[in-house]
């Protein structure tokens, strides 16, 4: 018989807001990025001094794991991430810094940024996690692959629980959308409560 799990608690990002479980934590008039996720760190009172040296997705997802994990105690916690536009940002910021042949000089800040599971790593840092991790690159949203791969690392009890979703981040627009996957919580984890509730936060 298949083990069920449950989606334990999600927040979403998007469009000048951000939400825990439905619920609104933070709202701003200034939806352009930079401005947005700089008065959402500062209302929320997050204290992580590297959080101003990060790329924009790894802010992003910073950000929306903090809303998930503050009070999180479990540290074998496997970490499912999914975009479609990988680290495209940066590896922009990083062709330009090397494109000019009189400027040339790239950055080794940005450059540490051009692969997107880097997010992955500072939310591991930020919170103690030393467990499994993967990155999908879609071309949209898609629940069935961070379903079914959850359920395999649970499965096979490569973690107690997994925090999941879509981390994109390209030419200024921003979408996260995390849940945490554990063996109780308030929705059965299954592919249609994934996409009812990136859909409807």
């Amino acid at each position: 018989m298949t083990a069920s799990y449950h989606i334990e608690s999600h927040c979403r990002i998007t469009e000048g807001r951000i939400s825990k479980d439905g619920k609104s934590l933070f709202e701003s008039a200034e939806t352009e990025f930079s401005a947005f996720i700089k008065s959402a760190y500062k209302a929320l009172e997050i204290n992580y001094s590297k959080f101003f040296k990060m790329d924009s997705l790894s802010k992003l997802a910073l950000v929306a794991a903090e809303m998930l994990l503050l009070d999180e105690h479990e540290k074998n916690m496997a970490l499912v991430f999914s975009n479609k536009a990988g680290s495209l940002d940066t590896d922009r910021k990083h062709q330009h810094s090397i494109q000019d042949p009189d400027g040339y000089y790239p950055s080794p800040a940005v450059f540490v940024y051009t692969l997107p599971n880097i997010c992955m790593g500072e939310i591991s840092i930020r919170h103690g996690l030393f467990s499994e991790n993967s990155f999908f690159i879609c071309n949209r949203f898609r629940a069935d692959d961070l379903f079914d791969y959850t359920n395999s690392l649970l499965g096979m009890q490569k973690a107690e629980k997994v925090l999941c979703g879509w981390i994109d981040f390209d030419l200024g627009k921003y979408d996260a959308f995390l849940y945490v996957v554990a063996k109780n919580g308030t929705f059965i984890h299954s592919k249609e409560s994934i996409n009812h509730l990136y859909q409807t936060q």
